[in-house]
């Protein structure tokens, strides 16, 4: 019996470590007000059950992503006789209240930590990451990082993290981190592993020197600016790249080939670490997995197209934008 894409299951182990984390991670920033009018209605239950179906065993959310963690808090009660907690991660951030709003102090990072379980139905997290480092300065990092160094000790974190968008920022904290004897096990940056952009690819050996045991990759699509559908009006990318992004969206027309499915696959390809991918429907999912395994195939080459697009792209390929207290390259 041939089995199709959508059916396929990705080789995961969950054995509590990181080294177990499957290479797609259902991504909860959909179950926010910023990408949702109404985030209640994303059809949770299902995604979530598929995803777990086809070993996407772990969920990424965020105590800053609106009613996310409640959500998926509810969905993983309801579904816990036929998905024990042993049985996936839950990945999660604290730190950043809201637009602009954070709170990196020892009470605020603990306070959220506790809520944050307490709405996920679970006595533990197996990821925190300190949430969007950039706006922050390093003795407030190195605050926020040293308590959940401490509630790992308790046992309500199995490993400790940051998050952010600047590459060379987040490296050079893991660098610090490491030299003040509080080294961060993983790191999450978006957008900076796409068909856009490969800053976050090409310093994996940095991070690696700095001590983190892996690199995560949240945003394939780069909030929206890769694929053929209008950006999310709050995109921060200058006028430069949208317009680069706009003849990368007529060329892939021309080849019959929808731009987000191409740039999941480049993604999926060409980064050797998991990826967060955010959906909100069945059938996105679905999508994304059958992209993984077109992408993991050997009878399927895009390479020419890959190659095609980031001509185009110009002097726009790995730009950067603005973002918290660190200038990017716009």
């Amino acid at each position: 019996m041939t089995i199709t894409l959508s059916e396929k299951r990705l080789p995961t182990k969950v054995d509590g470590t990181l080294a177990g984390l499957p290479d797609l991670i259902l991504g909860g920033a959909v179950f926010n007000y910023i990408y949702k009018s109404d985030p209640e209605n994303i059809p949770a239950t299902a995604m979530v059950d598929e995803a777990f179906s086809k070993g996407m065993s772990a969920i990424d959310t965020s105590a800053y992503y609106g009613p996310s963690e409640v959500i998926l808090g509810g969905v993983l009660d309801k579904l816990k006789e036929k998905w024990p907690r042993e049985s996936y991660y839950i990945c999660t951030k604290a730190g950043r209240v809201s637009q602009d709003l954070f709170d990196y102090t020892k009470e605020g990072i603990r306070a959220s930590v506790e809520r944050s379980l307490d709405v996920l139905h679970t006595t533990y997290a197996d990821v925190v990451y300190v949430h969007d480092v950039e706006f922050k300065k390093p003795e407030e990092i190195l605050e926020a990082v040293t308590t959940l160094h401490e509630m790992r000790k308790e046992g309500k974190i199995h490993y400790v993290g940051i998050s952010g968008y600047p590459v060379d920022f987040l490296a050079s904290m893991c660098e610090i981190l490491r030299d003040q004897g509080v080294p961060v096990d993983i790191v999450l940056s978006y957008s900076n592993m796409c068909l856009q952009n490969t800053l976050l690819l090409e310093s994996l050996d940095r991070f690696k020197l700095a001590g983190v045991q892996k690199v995560l990759n949240g945003s394939p699509l780069s909030m929206s600016l890769l694929r053929s559908q209008p950006t999310h009006s709050f995109h921060p990318a200058p006028e430069s790249l949208n317009k680069a992004v706009s003849k990368v969206v007529e060329y892939t027309k021309s080849q019959d080939v929808e731009l987000a499915d191409l740039a999941l696959r480049y993604a999926f390809a060409k980064f050797p670490g998991g990826t967060v991918v955010g959906v909100s429907t069945v059938e996105e999912l679905q999508a994304a997995l059958d992209n993984y395994w077109l992408a993991k195939s050997e009878s399927v080459s895009d390479q020419e197209m890959f190659d095609n697009v980031k001509s185009l792209y110009g002097d726009q390929w790995n730009l950067t934008w603005t973002s918290g207290n660190i200038a990017g390259n716009a």
